[in-house]
C-alpha cells in the first residue's frame, strides 16, 4: 500500500509539472510586463495578461509556453521596434491587440514574427498599424487563425498583412486583412492551406503567390484590392469556392496566373472585375464550374497557355467573355453557359446544336489596339458584329465551345 501511495503521489506531481503554472501580468500583479513574465516562465507555463496597455519593444518569446490575453490587452511598440517575436516551438499567442510596429526600408518590422519554429498558433489577435502584420519565416506546422490585421492607409508605410517565406504546412484561416501592401503573401511555401479569409482594400494584391507548390486556397473573399490576386511560378495549386470581386482598374485582375501548371480553378465566383482571370504561360489548368459575371473581360487567355480545359462555367453580362492573342488550339472549351449564345436546341438535349465562338472580332481588335475600347457600343462595333457572323473565319476558328449549355449551371 505504501508503494502504491508513493506511486500515486509521484504521478500527481508529474501531472502538475506537465500542466505548468499560470503567471499573471497586470497592474498590481507580480509581473508588470509580458517580457518580465516570459523571463521567469518555464516550459509548459501559461502567461495570462490582463486588460491594459503595455509597452512591448520586441518582446521575445523563446520558451514553449502559452501566452493569453484577457479582455484584449494592448502590446504597443510605439513605432520604435517590432512588437513580439516568437523563436520557440509549441507556442500559442492568443487574444491581444498588437499595434504600432516600426516601419522602414532596411528591415521588415512586424507586429508578430515567427522565425525557425514549428507547432505555433497565432490566433484571435487584432493587429493595428503594423508595417508587416504576421511574419512567418523558415517555419512549419503553423496555424494563423481568427486574426484581424489592419495596416496603414499609406502604401509607402505598408508591408504585407500575413507574410510567409520558406515555410511548409501552414494554415491561414478565418482572418480579415486590409490596408496592407499584399493581404496574404506566400513565397517558397509548400503543402499549405488558406481558407475562409477576407482580404480586401489592400494596396496591391489580396493574395500573392510566388514559387509555392502543392497549396490550396478555398472559401476566401478577395475584394477591391489594388491589383487583385496573383499566383505565379507555382505548381499544383488548388483554388476552390473563392470570391474575386470588384478589383477594378488598368492592369488589374480578379485572378492573374503566370507560369502555373497542373492546377485547378473550380467553383469560384468572379464578379465585377476588370478581368476575371488572366492566364499567361499556363499548362494543364482545370477551369470548371466557375461563375464569371459583370466583368470587363471574363477570361484573357494568352496563346502560350496549353492543355487547359474550360468546362461547365457560367458567363453572364461580361463585356467580353473570352479574348486571346492567338488560336488557343491546344485548349478545350466544353459545356459552358454563354448568355450571348443565340443558337438553338432542336433535339432538346440541353446542348446547343451549333458551336459557340466566344472570341469576338472587336475583342481581338482591343487585344491588339487597347485604345479602340473607346468605340465600345458604337455603330462601327455593331457593324463588326454583323461582319463576324457573316464571315466567322475572322476570329480564331479553334476557340469554340462545341456543345454550349442552353441553361446556366447551378452551384
Amino acid at each position: 500500500m505504501k508503494i502504491l501511495a508513493s506511486s500515486l503521489c509521484l504521478l500527481l506531481l508529474l501531472q502538475v509539472s506537465v500542466m505548468g503554472e499560470t503567471l499573471i501580468v497586470g497592474p498590481g500583479k507580480t509581473y508588470s510586463s509580458l517580457r518580465a513574465a516570459v523571463a521567469i516562465a518555464d516550459k509548459g507555463d501559461t502567461v495570462l495578461v490582463l486588460k491594459g496597455t503595455y509597452v512591448s519593444l520586441n518582446t521575445i518569446i523563446d520558451k514553449e509556453i502559452t501566452v493569453l490575453g484577457k479582455g484584449y490587452p494592448t502590446l504597443d511598440a510605439q513605432q520604435k521596434e517590432e512588437v513580439v517575436t516568437i523563436t520557440a516551438n509549441n507556442v500559442k499567442l492568443d487574444g491581444f491587440i498588437i499595434r504600432n510596429s516600426k516601419s522602414g526600408d532596411m528591415r521588415d518590422f512586424a507586429g508578430i514574427r515567427l522565425h525557425r519554429v514549428h507547432n505555433v498558433t497565432v490566433s484571435n489577435n487584432r493587429l493595428i498599424n503594423t508595417f508587416f502584420g504576421i511574419y512567418l519565416s523558415d517555419s512549419k506546422n503553423i496555424r494563423v487563425s481568427g486574426n484581424t490585421v489592419k495596416g496603414s492607409r499609406e502604401a509607402i508605410n505598408s508591408g504585407n498583412g500575413i507574410h510567409s517565406w520558406k515555410c511548409s504546412r501552414v494554415t491561414i484561416s478565418n482572418n480579415s486583412i486590409s490596408g496592407h501592401r499584399d493581404g496574404i503573401y506566400f513565397e517558397f511555401v509548400n503543402n499549405s492551406l488558406i481558407k475562409g479569409n477576407t482580404s480586401a482594400n489592400n494596396h496591391r494584391y489580396g493574395l500573392h503567390f510566388m514559387f509555392s507548390d502543392d497549396d490550396t486556397y478555398r472559401n476566401n473573399t478577395f475584394k477591391n484590392n489594388g491589383s487583385g490576386v496573383a499566383v505565379m511560378y507555382s505548381k499544383r495549386i488548388t483554388m476552390l469556392h473563392n470570391v474575386f470581386q470588384e478589383n477594378w482598374g488598368s492592369s488589374i485582375y480578379g485572378l492573374l496566373l503566370k507560369d502555373i501548371t497542373s492546377s485547378q480553378i473550380n467553383g469560384n465566383r468572379f464578379v465585377r472585375n476588370t478581368t476575371g482571370v488572366y492566364m499567361e504561360g499556363c499548362e494543364n489548368i482545370s477551369v470548371h464550374q466557375n461563375d464569371f459575371s459583370n466583368n470587363g473581360w471574363g477570361l484573357r487567355v494568352l496563346a502560350n497557355c496549353v492543355n487547359s480545359t474550360f468546362e461547365k462555367n457560367n458567363f453572364k453580362s461580361n463585356s467580353f467573355d473570352v479574348t486571346t492573342n492567338g488560336s488557343l488550339s491546344l485548349n478545350r472549351f466544353k459545356d459552358n453557359y454563354w448568355d450571348k449564345y443565340e443558337g438553338y436546341d432542336l433535339n432538346k438535349d440541353g446542348k446547343g446544336d451549333i458551336p459557340y465562338r466566344p472570341v469576338s472580332l472587336y475583342a481581338q481588335i482591343i487585344e491588339q489596339i487597347p485604345q479602340s475600347v473607346m468605340l465600345m457600343r458604337s455603330f462601327i462595333v455593331s457593324l463588326l458584329d454583323k461582319v463576324e457572323r457573316a464571315i466567322p473565319s475572322l476570329t480564331p476558328e479553334s476557340v469554340k465551345d462545341e456543345f454550349p449549355s442552353m441553361k446556366q449551371w447551378t452551384r
